[in-house]
């Protein structure tokens, strides 16, 4: 098991560098529709579900939660105009579930938009909400969505689940690219990002111990650093993480003395700030999530054995 000093280090110092580069965030509003404009919203997604988590956990120093809590509240007032930049891309694309769950986590946190909330529930009535053809472990997380938005979901979790990848149980040297974030996804969605490790069934719980040791190794190998921190969670996800020390040495290592991680191999040579942003802030969420919940599971078996 790896110690607990670094699982946190590796948190506050992720948090640290989000926090002097969020208006990376900002939100291009001029762009061209066409091109995407609810795309500049997963960040800000990614960003508020991960301090939610952070603040669920209860184990954030002082530091950290001063930080999370900076971070949202820029996010709220400042990225999304108080939600305002929310309801303008769901005008823009009336059907996407992007703007309400990117809402999710901030409503959950305390933040409403009544206007948001109203195309939420109004796009659930529609037929076209399940109408439209999505990978599976997609509308497994559309159908958590629906859940934690207090609607039924639509189909049900248990509907969707036995048509993951994940849930069929495939040869395990298969995983690799986009599978592997396939799985990640569908343990996040299976035990809503880590609050209920008993949202996995036992089948999977044990199939993901049995080969996530392996899957470790080689992405620490290949030094693929945003999905071996994913699959960090994962391991944290379990019901018995093993909090594997050899991948946590080398994901802490890999981390930049400011707390950015790259993606994959070194941090890349990019002059434009805007650019490093955008390669960079994710796997440096992903350790910053990885970091709580390990340090959660950390500090739960340390009282264990007390």
């Amino acid at each position: 098991m790896t110690d607990t000093r670094l699982l946190h280090t590796v948190g506050v110092r992720a948090l640290e560098w989000l926090w002097a580069h969020r208006d990376g965030f900002r939100l291009e509003s001029g762009v061209d529709p066409e091109i995407g404009f609810l795309e500049r919203f997963k960040p800000v997604g990614e960003l508020a579900q991960i301090c939610a988590v952070l603040f669920r956990e209860g184990v954030a120093g002082s530091r950290q939660a001063e930080l999370a809590r900076g971070l949202l509240d820029h996010a709220w007032r400042e990225t999304l105009d108080g939600g305002r930049m929310l309801v303008r891309g769901q005008r823009i694309e009336p059907l996407s579930p992007i703007p309400g769950e990117v809402y999710l986590p901030f409503r959950e946190l305390g933040h409403r938009m009544p206007d948001l909330e109203r195309y939420v529930l109004l796009n659930h009535r529609l037929a076209s909400s399940t109408a439209c053809e999505t990978k599976p472990n997609r509308r497994l997380g559309l159908s958590a969505f629906q859940r934690r938005f207090g609607l039924t979901p639509r189909p049900q979790e248990h509907e969707v689940l036995p048509s993951t990848w994940l849930a069929r149980t495939p040869e395990p040297w298969t995983v690799e690219g986009h599978i592997a974030y396939d799985v990640t996804h569908t343990v996040f969605h299976l035990t809503r990002w880590g609050e209920d490790p008993d949202g996995l069934p036992p089948r999977l719980a044990d199939y993901l111990a049995a080969w996530l040791p392996v899957w470790l190794d080689d992405w620490r190998d290949l030094r693929r650093w945003d999905l071996l921190g994913e699959l960090l969670v994962v391991d944290a996800c379990l019901p018995r993480p093993t909090l594997d020390e050899a991948a946590w040495t080398a994901f802490a290592g890999a981390q930049q003395p400011d707390g950015a991680v790259p993606a994959v191999g070194d941090l890349p040579a990019v002059d434009d700030p805007q650019d490093l942003f955008d390669v960079v802030y994710h796997p440096t969420l992903v350790a910053a999530f990885a970091s709580t919940l390990a340090t959660s599971r950390s500090l739960s078996a340390l009282a264990r054995a007390s």
